[in-house]
Formats: C-alpha cells, sequence, structure tokens
C-alpha cells in the first residue's frame, strides 16, 4: 500500500504544478512519443482537443491518422478499437461523456472484456476506454452520471478512477502499457485541480490503494471525485475528536483487499463515500467485502454515503444528490453508537 500522506504524491525535484486535465494531456503525449502502436481516436479529440482539451495540441503533433476524430457513433468507435488491438495496435478510445459510453457498452462485455479469455490470451485487448464521469459541474442530463458498477461487474476489465494529478498521469500510463482493457474513469470535477507532476517518476502499479490521511477513529473508503470531499470531512472531524483515515482506492479492479483492510482493522470502523446511487453500487461490493474480511474486529456496521437512489438529478438540484461533508460526519457520528440497530445505510 501506498502511504502518501502528508506530501503531494509525485512530488519531487522535477516535479511541475499542472491542472489533472493538463497530466492527462501529458500522459497521452507521452504514451504517443514512447510507442507508435498507441492511437487516439474520438469525438472531437482532434482538432479541438476534446470537450475537456485534454487531448489538445496532440493532433498537430502527431497526425490526424494517430489522433483521430471519429463519427459519433460510440459502439463503432470501439468496435474499431476492437479490431486495432487484434492487429497489434494499442488504441485509446475517449467516450465524450459517461452516459454516451451505453452504446459502446455492448461491445465492452462481448468483445473486450471477453476476448483475451475467448482465445485462450492469443489475443490481448490493450485497449483503454477514457471515461469523463461524475456530477459537480452543472451539467445536464447524460453528462454526471457515475457508472463504474457497470464496468466493475463486467468479468475482464481493469477499471480505474484516479483522483490526484500524479494518479491521472501516472494511472494512465500504466493503463495504456497494460495489455488487458482499461476503463479509465476521469473525475470531471477534478479537471481544473492542481497539483505536483513529476513525469519522471515510476509508474504505479495498477490494484494498488494508498492511504491519503492517517488516523484512528474510523477509515473513509472513497475514490475519483470524492477524494477532495472525504478528506475535508476528515479535516472537520477533527475539531469532534474524530481522527479519521482516508484510503483512496484509485482503482476498483483489482481492488486492494489488503490495504482496505488493514486500514479498517486499525480503526475498526469504515465508511464507503461514493456519488454513483447507493443500491447496488460499487460502495456495497466494498462493504460486503470489508464485512467478510475484518468481522472480527469491527466495533460496528459498515456504513455508506453515496448520491441518492434516482436519475441525475437538475444542474440547480446537485449538489443536494452528491456526498457532502455533513452527510459524512453524520455518518461517522453514527458509527461511534457501537449500536447495530443505528447502522442503517447512509
Amino acid at each position: 500500500m501506498d502511504d502518501v500522506t502528508g506530501a503531494s504524491p509525485g512530488a519531487g525535484p522535477a516535479a511541475e504544478q499542472v491542472t489533472m486535465s493538463r497530466a492527462l494531456n501529458r500522459a497521452l503525449r507521452d504514451a504517443l512519443a514512447d510507442d507508435d502502436r498507441v492511437h487516439l481516436m474520438g469525438e472531437d479529440i482532434g482538432t479541438l482537443g476534446g470537450v475537456f482539451r485534454v487531448t489538445d495540441g496532440l493532433a498537430a503533433e502527431f497526425g490526424d491518422d494517430r489522433v483521430a476524430d471519429t463519427p459519433l457513433a460510440e459502439a463503432g468507435i470501439l468496435g474499431t478499437a476492437v479490431g486495432m488491438a487484434m492487429y497489434g495496435l494499442r488504441p485509446v478510445v475517449e467516450m465524450q461523456f459517461d452516459a454516451f459510453a451505453y452504446p459502446a457498452f455492448e461491445q465492452l462485455v462481448s468483445h473486450v472484456a471477453k476476448m483475451r479469455n475467448r482465445t485462450r490470451g492469443k489475443l490481448p485487448m490493450p485497449i483503454t476506454v477514457r471515461i469523463p464521469y461524475g456530477g459537480g459541474i452543472g451539467g445536464v442530463e447524460h453528462h454526471s452520471d457515475a457508472s463504474e458498477a457497470y464496468y466493475t461487474h463486467t468479468p475482464g476489465l481493469h477499471v480505474v478512477a484516479p483522483a490526484t494529478v500524479p494518479d491521472a498521469y501516472g494511472l494512465l500510463r500504466a493503463a495504456v502499457a497494460s495489455d488487458d482493457p482499461v476503463v479509465f474513469l476521469e473525475p470531471k470535477r477534478l479537471y481544473w485541480s492542481k497539483g505536483d507532476l513529476d513525469r519522471s517518476a515510476a509508474l504505479p502499479e495498477l490494484g494498488r490503494a494508498a492511504v491519503r490521511r492517517s488516523g484512528s477513529s474510523a477509515t473513509l473508503v472513497t475514490y475519483g471525485p470524492s477524494l477532495p470531499v472525504c478528506l475535508d470531512a476528515a479535516e472537520a472531524a477533527a475539531a469532534e475528536g474524530w481522527d479519521l483515515e482516508v484510503v483512496d482506492l484509485r482503482t476498483l479492479v483489482p481492488f486492494d483487499d489488503e490495504a482496505v483492510c488493514a486500514s479498517v482493522r486499525r480503526t475498526g470502523r469504515a465508511v464507503v463515500v461514493h456519488e454513483a446511487q447507493g443500491f447496488a453500487g460499487f460502495g456495497a461490493e466494498i462493504a460486503a467485502r470489508v464485512t467478510e474480511r475484518c468481522f472480527h474486529h469491527l466495533e460496528a456496521p459498515v456504513l455508506r454515503v453515496t448520491g441518492f437512489d434516482i436519475p441525475y438529478p437538475p444542474p440547480m438540484l446537485e449538489h443536494h444528490h452528491l456526498p457532502d461533508v455533513d452527510r459524512i460526519l453524520d455518518a461517522v457520528a453514527r458509527l461511534q453508537w457501537q449500536d447495530g440497530v443505528h447502522g442503517e445505510g447512509a
């Protein structure tokens, strides 16, 4: 487990401060420069540089044969990527928004996730599917879904959700280099967050969580856009006398059972936080795994703080839907009762 408490991950003598969007851009640029098998595909990623400018300047540098604007046809984009991967290329596909990826879901489940197993390893699928995901930017319908549960439930896929600038760079480089398909979930509301980036640092290993804040009272388990909220909640909890540990999963599949359970066994309590709806959400899997592996260490039931079980609300109402500091602190307060009667989901 990587413990980065007390320092900016990746900070060093060669570090520079950049936004997450710029870190992703540099990861793609370096991947293109290092391996001529890497090709980028997506709607408006060429001349425009993408809706969020993540691919800005790459078509001009590498040409439109390697940074290709595509038709508005997500199933066709991903199906083309499958053929490219079968012939030895390493396509990186952008789905313009989270809910725009659904038309490509059949390709992802039936072919991308299964091809390596179907061919007994003869045809790996080194495809990275970049998906800007989540709310918090005032997006309209079909622009703010947190759909990670669909992908984590699909065997054969790795699923990554960075929350820091160094992880955005390092995990994307690791994803592109992987011979297995990776769904790379980019938290939209963190695109403009800033952090120190050292591109010479060793690339992180997929499947390793990180402790972002050490503590002893309870563990907050989170990922992606909910990490800053959990860190704010941990700071606010200190005023109440609670010392909260914050674990950033970074990679949802493979899941770092060892890191998460080590933290919960130390603290005896856990709250899982994510902005997707709670019912059958990824937090339910985390809660089940923690309960199964840490049962005799738990002082209270594992709680969840999630989005509500509704379609994503209109922009003016999304702040009611997304987990916030108050809802997290309420869950932590309920943990202190140590009474199973009071331990129902948040």
